[in-house]
């Protein structure tokens, strides 16, 4: 009985010493799972006895979740497409300052275009260059006699109506930033009437972003609206599919940050060490993967005809991360109460409108001009935004949106409430204007 005492007790001490030496570094991301597992298996392989740890949430759900676990946090990284997430939680002081070794940084410039790579102050740091555009079935297009899409503006044709696919803002940080690219490249009234008639062209909105080039490449819709690496990892695959960067986007990084007061600091530094050294840079090429690294001399090493972001004239919109930032919440927010909520009559108004122009083209009754103005009428009530720039940028209306607020709640049933009445009498005029056009 002693012997086997003393047996057990040697073993509890060998499990006791093994559980306390075992290293975690833990990862909240955003990113899909051909992405991530193989950064684990790569940097577990190159740090033996060090497990990643991942918990896979989308990019605002974890802005969420690190505020709410900001007085003991459970996680060492935060890992994700959108710049302006970093900008957010940065000034929630909720990032660690972290300076890399010098033989890594030296290789990565301090910008692409105009945007830094790097956080200045070294809280966050761009491990993969990203661009926002269009992505497409080409057999899907071809079947439906349907035209490529170049710019954003595109998907406002008629011709779209119900064949396009995109993902919703408050659940997809990547489209978040595209939302925000369109809104600064054309302004917010000129911006959001493009958001609101390509919503109502839309055949679905999606809960995640992933969800978008599956629809695409399985062809239940000929064109969504993706990050490059969607389209770029579906070409790479052999899928009929192809990508393009409309002359207004912007490229802006990808980036890593370190939580403060995770519970494995130095994990947490070797984790965005490998990042954003070679080893690490080199894996975007992966055809699963499909990302654009942030080390200019990589691209040489890389896959032919793989675009360099570094090289090619792309952007057209200088991305200013802090306005979007701050007003983040409020612009997802809107998004959905507007159009993601209210998708069915919103598609639905546009319908009558398409059918009421030509209708209108096509007629020869004698109330033509009146059908013509009621057919300007109802584009503008399906086009309108219920809130003006400076107010979705004003303070107190962004800190309400951080909170479950009286303010926000009385927010989002104005905007609600305006959005059904809008397409319910935009989609009214239209189908009057029928009528007269006949």
């Amino acid at each position: 009985m002693k012997r086997i005492a003393v047996v057990l007790s040697f073993v509890a001490l060998f499990l006791w010493t093994a559980l306390a030496t075992a290293k975690e570094v833990v990862i909240v991301t955003s990113f899909p799972k051909e992405l991530f597992e193989t950064y684990k298996k790569a940097f577990e392989a190159k740090n033996p006895g060090t497990k990643v740890v991942i918990n896979s949430k989308q990019t605002n759900a974890g802005v969420t979740y690190l505020r709410e676990t900001k007085a003991k946090p459970e996680a060492d990284i935060f890992w994700v497409s959108a710049p302006d997430a970093f900008q957010t939680l940065k000034t929630d002081g909720l990032l660690e300052k972290y300076s890399p070794p010098k033989e890594i940084m030296t290789k990565i410039p301090a910008k692409i275009g105009n945007f830094p790579i790097h956080d200045s102050d070294g809280t966050y740091f761009g491990f993969a260059v990203s661009g926002y555009g269009l992505m497409w079935n080409k057999n899907y297009l071809q079947g439906h006699k349907l035209p490529a899409p170049k710019e954003w503006t595109d998907l406002t044709n008629p011709k779209y109506h119900g064949h396009l696919v995109i993902s919703a803002p408050s659940r997809s940080g990547t489209t978040h930033l595209t939302v925000e690219v369109i809104l600064q490249a054309y302004g917010w009234e000129k911006g959001w009437a493009l958001l609101l008639n390509s919503g109502g062209n839309m055949g679905t909105i999606t809960e995640r972003s992933f969800g978008v080039p599956e629809a695409v490449i399985s062809g239940q819709y000929g064109v969504g609206v993706v990050i490059d690496f969607f389209g770029l990892s579906a070409l790479a695959s052999g899928h009929p599919v192809d990508f393009a960067y409309p002359s207004l986007t912007s490229v802006v990084p990808a980036s890593v940050g370190i939580v403060k007061g995770g519970p494995n600091p130095d994990n947490a530094k070797a984790f965005v060490n490998y990042l954003l050294g070679e080893a690490g840079q080199t894996l975007l090429f992966s055809p699963e993967i499909a990302r654009l690294p942030v080390i200019p001399d990589l691209y040489a090493k890389g896959p032919k005809s793989y675009p360099n972001p570094f090289k090619m004239k792309l952007g057209g919109v200088d991305f200013n991360d802090k306005l979007s930032s701050g007003r983040r919440d409020v612009v997802n927010s809107l998004y959905d109460h507007i159009i993601t909520f209210r998708h069915r009559e919103l598609k639905e108004a546009w319908g009558s409108i398409y059918k009421a122009e030509e209708s209108v083209a096509k007629g020869k009754g004698q109330d033509l001009a009146q059908a013509r103005s009621l057919v300007a009428e109802a584009k503008k009530l399906a086009s309108q935004v219920p809130i003006n720039d400076k107010k979705a940028s004003d303070k107190e209306v962004a800190g309400a949106f951080k909170s479950k607020s009286g303010l926000k709640a009385q927010l989002e049933t104005e905007w609600e409430t305006i959005a059904k009445a809008n397409y319910a009498k935009a989609k009214e005029m239209a189908d009057k204007a029928i009528s007269l056009a006949r």
